[in-house]
């Protein structure tokens, strides 16, 4: 091979990673404006304008006002989602959500975006709600394999169904965090190790864990 042949992967990164760097600008701008004033209320122009570029600059990377709707849940769901399926194999259900709740304190604005897209979305025609029923069902799919596996280590006392568990995980997620992001000052860990235990059984975490 060529010393010009092998040059040309190096040469050809430069665009991508620009246009890789604008995406990701155009989503961290979404997620502001649809944060504060929902997806309804937030529209192209004022992201392109956040961003000082032109409407055309945002609509050659994401073609519709739903697919970067997508791309930002993508990105606000994403974060973390190794460590959890780790943590849980490791340590346990229980001890999987307290670590991403800690996690997710030191991103207010992307629960909250995950929040208001969540209660804007329960209407059949909102562009997100097919995005989080699916969300919600694998989530939910998910953390029963992970409660029904710690039912059988003994980690957890509650023998109740585990999808029912993994129904009552969720809603205790979304409630509690919905309180926090109202009230910052609430002490949402210590409202979720509490919630944990109350449900899964006192067993459910490490000792160290709620530390």
């Amino acid at each position: 091979m060529s010393d010009k042949t092998a040059s040309r992967p190096a040469a050809r990164r430069g665009p991508y990673a620009k246009s890789a760097r604008r995406q990701a600008e155009i989503v961290a701008s979404a997620t502001s404006v649809f944060s504060s004033r929902g997806y309804r209320g937030g529209s192209l122009r004022e992201i392109a304008k956040q961003l000082d570029i032109s409407l055309t600059a945002v609509v050659h990377h994401f073609p519709s006002k739903s697919a970067l709707l997508v791309a930002v849940l993508e990105s606000a769901d994403s974060a973390h989602a190794d460590s959890f399926q780790l943590d849980s194999q490791n340590e346990g259900v229980a001890y999987a959500v307290l670590q991403y709740v800690r996690r997710n304190v030191d991103r207010p604005e992307m629960l909250r975006l995950l929040a208001l897209m969540a209660a804007e979305s329960s209407a059949p025609d909102h562009p997100a709600h097919e995005w989080f029923r699916q969300r919600y069902e694998l989530t939910i799919g998910m953390l029963a394999i992970a409660v029904r596996r710690d039912q059988l280590e003994g980690r957890i006392t509650n023998d109740r169904d585990p999808h029912g568990i993994a129904e009552s995980l969720v809603a205790l997620w979304d409630g509690l965090q919905l309180q926090w992001l109202i009230d910052p000052h609430r002490n949402l860990v210590a409202a979720m190790t509490a919630a944990l235990k109350d449900l899964l059984g006192p067993n459910a975490l490490p000792d160290a864990a709620d530390a």
